[in-house]
């Protein structure tokens, strides 16, 4: 059976180089999300815009990307996840650069909802794609390994506004993000569709010359398919109302309100922290200098994630990192040193990232492959309304007198609450078959 030759593939330089390609198209994607964090606190000053404009810039990228989630989910199921993930990263790369240009805060916030469009459809159809191809054993720590390269993204984010802004502005960090348009050359040589969308679609012959070609590059002996005792899943209705069906539903709340809950937090702290930190008195280059250590932490919470993500579970690592999180980010309004601003800053990025990579490897597992990149759109699509919220609702709180503490007991609750939902309603996926999960 097809599919039972897909997962018996040993590891090799195919999985590896798909990590890598699809990767690379997550590390531009944070790029890009860490540049306009990074770009706020030194546009604000240029442009004089209040707490509230400053908020609207993080937000309208939101309100793409969760369009852009779903509306891309949706596509993938019909058409691919290869040509949509192409299109999305096409999408942002072109309208990043068109915020170079940037003439005023109208046009910027045009702009920005596009490069969002782009981001918010590519991150879960690249993280479907990964996961229809990752043999059962390594697909959490391979999910989470590719979720890892949104860390490496915002460490050169930071680089490049702690090295260049200062020297040539904010205009030419914006040019850097479009350079990602080239990578889309890179993804048509190198990824192949889903063999299991290929299959939900009936396309047989194509899914058996990519099983055919794997195993000659992975050296494994190729042996002539046997169509009587082929075995083909048949493509069940693409459509929203297929998420909300008896053995879906409970998956669902929890994925939604798991993700509404991280992105909310997530954008919220993140892209508001480099110009939190500046209003402690922090010169700008000190305050990305601070940042930039404080996105270091990242990496190491990425591959612990990725190491208890089939050690403990999905759903318990989850719910940890959560926990964590959601305490580190209290102490962390609490500080009232440099020093402790870096320390639980750290630990707070440590913790919420590794998160992130978590909900990335869990999402695609609880749906079947004929709804996967839909349910991972919507769950997404649904997280960033969270993420329009946030940054909105702090430049409020903050342009309303309200100090850093209370801001961050905020986020503080959320997260725990999240955490108790994930604990009560989430089901365990390690290191099983994505036909036997659904």
């Amino acid at each position: 059976m097809i599919l039972e030759r897909l997962e018996a593939l040993p590891t090799g330089r195919f999985h590896y180089k798909l990590l890598l390609v699809t990767g690379l198209g997550w590390l531009f994607d944070s790029m890009d999300t860490g540049l306009i964090a990074f770009i706020l606190p030194v546009l604000a000053k240029e442009w004089q815009l209040s707490t509230s404009q400053m908020g609207m810039i993080g937000s309208i990228g939101l309100v793409g990307m969760a369009l852009g989630a779903i509306i891309a989910g949706t596509i993938a199921d019909h058409i691919g996840r290869k040509k949509v993930f192409t299109i999305t990263v096409l999408m942002y790369s072109i309208a990043s650069g068109l915020c170079a240009v940037s003439w005023d805060y109208a046009s910027l916030l045009a702009f920005r909802f596009l490069v969002g469009f782009g981001l918010g459809g590519e991150l879960p159809v690249a993280a479907t794609l990964v996961s229809e191809y990752a043999p059962a054993k390594i697909r959490g720590r391979f999910i989470v390994l590719l979720e890892s390269f949104w860390a490496v993204g915002w460490i050169v984010a930071a680089c490049i506004a702690y090295f260049l802004i200062p020297l040539y502005g904010w205009r030419m960090a914006f040019f850097i993000g479009a350079l990602p348009a080239f990578y889309v050359f890179l993804i048509r040589m190198h990824m192949p569709e889903s063999v299991r969308y290929l299959l939900s679609k009936g396309y047989i012959t194509e899914a058996r010359q990519i099983i055919t070609d794997l195993e000659t590059q992975l050296h494994v002996p190729v042996k002539p398919f046997d169509d009587e005792t082929e075995v083909i899943p048949k493509d069940a209705s693409v459509s929203f109302s297929a998420l909300w069906k008896k053995t879906f539903i409970k998956r669902t709340v929890m994925l939604w309100l798991a993700w509404f809950g991280i992105v909310y937090s997530y954008y919220g702290i993140f892209m508001w922290l480099p110009s939190l930190v500046y209003q402690q008195g922090f010169t700008v280059v000190k305050t990305f200098e601070y940042v930039l250590i404080m996105t270091l932490a990242q990496l190491p919470g990425y591959y612990c994630a990725a190491w208890l993500v089939d050690y403990i579970g999905r759903k318990y690592t989850l719910s940890l990192f959560l926990l964590c999180s959601g305490i580190a980010s209290y102490f962390f309004g609490n500080a009232g040193t440099a020093g402790m601003i870096m320390i639980w800053g750290a630990i707070m990025s440590f913790f919420n990232l590794g998160a992130w990579g978590v909900i990335y490897t869990y999402t695609p597992e609880l749906y079947p492959t004929s709804i996967r990149a839909l349910g991972s759109g919507w769950a997404a699509g649904f997280g960033r309304i969270g993420g329009m919220m946030a940054p909105v609702l702090v430049g409020v709180m903050l342009s309303r007198g309200f100090d850093i503490g209370t801001v961050f007991y905020m986020f503080a609750f959320v997260l725990v609450a999240v955490s108790a939902i994930v604990m009560g309603l989430g089901i365990e996926s390690k290191q099983k078959n994505l036909e036997s999960i659904s």
